[in-house]
C-alpha cells in the first residue's frame, strides 16, 4: 500500500515538474512561433504564389521557383557568384579572425582586455554609421578620399579612382568592411570559452610533452570550446549572409553598379520593395533559408562534440 501511495506520488510530481516546464517555456514558444514561426510559414506559403500587395495572392505551383533558378539572369549571373564569394570569405574569415583575435585578447590583464574587447566589439554596434564616416571618406572616388590621395601622392596612380563605384573593387570592399565588423556576438562566445578553459589540462599537457603555444591551441584550447566554436561558426554564416546591406549603403544604390555589389539579400528587397512582387521575393527568401540552413548544419558537423 505504501509502495502505491509512493509511486502515485512520484507521478503526480512528475505531472507537475512537467506542467510547470512547459509554462515556464511558453513565453518563448509563443514569441518564437510569433516572430519567427509563422514569418517562416507564412513566406514558405506565399513562394507558391504571384501576389503584387494590392490583388488577392494567386496560386502559381512552383513557378516562382522555375523562373528563379532557370529564367533570371541577373541571379545566376550576379547575384550566386557575388553570394557565394562574399559568404565563403566572410563567413570562415570572420570566424577564424574572432578566434584569433580573442585568443591574443584573452593573453592579457582584465582591465586592458575589457577596454581592447569593447573596441574590437564596437563596429558590430555601429556597423552602418562607421560606413558613412570612416569607409566612405576612405574610399571616396576623388582626390580627398584617403586612399586617392595616399596613392596620388605616391605616384602610383594618376587621377583618382571611384572605388565604390567600380565594378572591379566594390564586393572586394564590402568583405573587407564585414571582416572589419565581424567581431560580433559570436567574438564575445569566443573569449568567454577560452577563459574558461581548465588551467589544469595546460599544465598536464605540459607534463606530458607539449612543448609550445602552438600545440596548446590546437590540442587543449580549440577542443575544449566546441560549443563555442559552433555557436560562432553560426552566427558568421548568418552575418555573412544578413550583411547585403553593406553593397547599397558604400555605393549609394541598389542596386549596385553592374549588380556587382548585389548579394541575395539584395535581390529580395529589389523583388520585395521595388517592384512588389512579394511571391517571387518570398520564394528568393525560401532559398536564402535554405542557404543558411544547409551552412549551419556543415558548421555543426563540424564543431559537434563526438562520444
Amino acid at each position: 500500500m505504501k509502495a502505491w501511495i509512493k509511486k502515485k506520488y512520484r507521478r503526480v510530481n512528475r505531472r507537475e515538474d512537467y506542467l510547470t516546464s512547459m509554462l515556464l517555456l511558453l513565453p518563448y514558444l509563443l514569441l518564437f512561433s510569433l516572430f519567427i514561426a509563422i514569418p517562416v510559414l507564412i513566406a514558405i506559403g506565399l513562394s507558391f504564389t504571384y501576389f503584387d500587395v494590392i490583388k488577392t495572392p494567386e496560386l502559381v505551383g512552383v513557378s516562382n521557383y522555375i523562373a528563379l533558378l532557370t529564367q533570371d539572369e541577373v541571379f545566376l549571373k550576379y547575384i550566386i557568384p557575388n553570394t557565394f564569394k562574399y559568404a565563403l570569405i566572410v563567413g570562415p574569415g570572420g570566424c577564424i579572425l574572432s578566434f584569433v583575435l580573442a585568443w591574443l585578447v584573452t593573453q592579457i590583464q582584465p582591465v586592458p582586455r575589457t577596454i581592447l574587447t569593447l573596441c574590437l566589439y564596437m563596429p558590430s554596434m555601429v556597423g552602418s554609421l562607421m560606413i558613412q564616416v570612416v569607409w566612405k571618406t576612405i574610399f571616396s572616388g576623388d582626390q580627398r578620399g584617403l586612399l586617392n590621395a595616399f596613392l596620388l601622392s605616391h605616384g602610383w596612380i594618376d587621377s583618382p579612382v571611384a572605388w565604390l563605384l567600380s565594378p572591379d573593387h566594390l564586393l572586394t570592399i564590402m568583405i573587407l568592411v564585414a571582416l572589419w565588423q565581424a567581431m560580433g556576438i559570436g567574438f564575445l562566445a569566443m573569449i568567454a570559452g577560452i577563459l574558461n578553459v581548465n588551467e589544469e589540462l595546460y599544465e598536464a599537457a605540459y607534463v606530458d610533452g607539449m612543448k609550445n603555444r602552438f600545440q596548446e591551441v590546437v590540442y587543449i584550447t580549440i577542443p575544449s570550446m566546441k560549443p563555442q566554436m559552433m555557436f560562432s561558426a553560426v552566427m558568421a554564416i548568418v552575418n555573412a549572409f544578413n550583411t547585403g546591406w553593406i553593397g547599397p549603403a558604400l555605393a549609394g544604390s541598389n542596386p549596385t553598379p553592374d549588380y556587382s555589389g548585389n548579394l541575395i539579400l539584395n535581390h529580395i528587397e529589389d523583388y520585395a520593395f521595388s517592384r512588389y512582387e512579394m511571391g517571387y521575393a518570398a520564394a528568393v527568401s525560401v532559398v536564402l533559408l535554405l542557404m543558411i540552413a544547409f551552412f549551419s548544419k556543415v558548421a555543426g558537423k563540424l564543431f559537434t562534440e563526438r562520444d
